[in-house]
């Protein structure tokens, strides 16, 4: 991913955007399950895009002192956006956050090349990258048990519970 051809503050502005966007996809995969373990995960994950999203408009105001937030309604940088319909199966849609896991990480390495090497901002932007990979693989397990027990939305709501 080239982002040399953008502005800082539109970069900040989209990555603002995707985290905020990402975080309502995981709420709402996780009313499209009544799997109690997927759910706690997407909760999860919605949560670390919401501190995410925290940190980079915190890296803006920083940047962009006196400057309100204003996020576009389509960004300039090429991000992943994900379309929930009723009809589109869990897995398929957890394939698709997987994929803009794996681009968000590739975006916040790139990302992090844009400030001081050995920086705040940038160990934490890589550090962000890492954890999207993160997100992939827990993304990529549920993604495996569903497909094999989808037909029927499996669920044994006591599977969890101890002996």
């Amino acid at each position: 991913m080239d982002l040399n051809n953008f502005e800082l503050e539109d970069l900040l502005l989209s990555a603002i955007k995707s985290e905020e966007e990402t975080s309502k996809l995981y709420k709402k995969l996780k009313k499209k399950t009544k799997n109690g373990l997927l759910q706690d995960k997407l909760k999860f994950l919605a949560k670390e895009e919401e501190k995410h999203k925290a940190f980079i408009e915190e890296i803006y105001l920083n940047h962009f002192p006196g400057k309100k937030i204003n996020l576009p309604l389509q960004t300039p940088v090429p991000l992943p956006e994900i379309k929930i319909t009723k009809e589109t199966p869990l897995s398929i849609l957890i394939a698709e956050a997987m994929n803009a896991e794996v681009i968000a990480s590739n975006f916040y390495k790139k990302l992090a090349e844009r400030f001081e090497k050995g920086s705040k901002i940038n160990n934490t932007l890589l550090y962000f990258s890492d954890m999207e990979i993160g997100h992939y693989k827990i993304l990529e397990q549920e993604k495996y048990s569903m497909q094999r027990y989808e037909e029927d939305d499996v669920y044994w709501p006591m599977i969890h519970v101890g002996p």
